[in-house]
């Protein structure tokens, strides 16, 4: 993890911000409050100083443990689904680089997250926003299991390919909370979901794009 007084976001990084805001709205993203986090939140200070002068390109790019920063598309589209409000309680499966998480944060959104990578995990005490967001609650676990002791939850969000709806995470969402989730179709694809709990306890099921995401695997590392 870099540290906050070696870096600097110059107005060339907040320019390209900005058109990287320009190109989601003309892919499709619409929820304003979704568009001011991700042209507030510094996406090169995620990322390691090799990708600097590209790191507001959308696309994905690689972190530690073979892991991906998401495309910032993809972090948009799954946000603007998930329709946070300021104070709703957000379980998110798969910390990965944080950036995920501290858009979530900059909604006002309480968010409980879990990492099953060591090495990633590892990286959470020196989260250079810590100051900024302290509505952030990092967890070392299984992203199957939840965290079924600080749940119900009023929103979860699954940042990996999910072979299946997890019973277990689905168990600890509100009665009206929605999950999004992308499940998988194929090897290379998954569609996007957003799960509401009904108050009888079944699913209302909406189907969005496709996507490609790393696999969603159960249990935790410990390198």
């Amino acid at each position: 993890m870099r540290k906050l007084e070696d870096l600097v976001d110059t107005y060339l990084h907040k320019g390209l911000r900005k058109k990287l805001v320009d190109t989601l709205k003309e892919k499709g993203i619409t929820d304003e409050n979704v568009l001011n986090a991700i042209h507030a939140i510094p996406r090169h200070y995620f990322l390691d100083s090799a990708f600097d002068k590209i790191a507001y390109e959308d696309r994905a790019f690689p972190i530690a443990s073979e892991q991906t920063i998401s495309q910032p598309y993809t972090v948009a589209y799954q946000t603007q689904l998930l329709q946070i409000k300021k104070g709703d309680k957000v379980l998110e499966i798969g910390t990965g680089s944080m950036y995920q998480t501290t858009v979530l944060a900059a909604l006002g959104a309480k968010v409980y997250t879990i990492e099953r990578q060591k090495q990633l995990f590892d990286q959470t005490p020196t989260y250079l926003f810590k100051n900024q967001y302290p509505n952030i609650e990092f967890h070392f676990g299984d992203g199957f299991e939840g965290l079924p002791l600080l749940a119900p939850f009023d929103k979860i969000i699954i940042t990996a390919a999910a072979p299946k709806i997890p019973e277990k995470l689905w168990a600890q969402l509100k009665v009206s909370g929605k999950m999004v989730i992308p499940l998988d179709e194929s090897e290379t694809a998954q569609r996007m979901l957003r799960l509401t709990k009904k108050k009888d306890g079944t699913v209302k099921r909406e189907a969005f794009d496709t996507f490609s995401f790393v696999p969603m695997l159960e249990g935790k590392t410990q390198k």
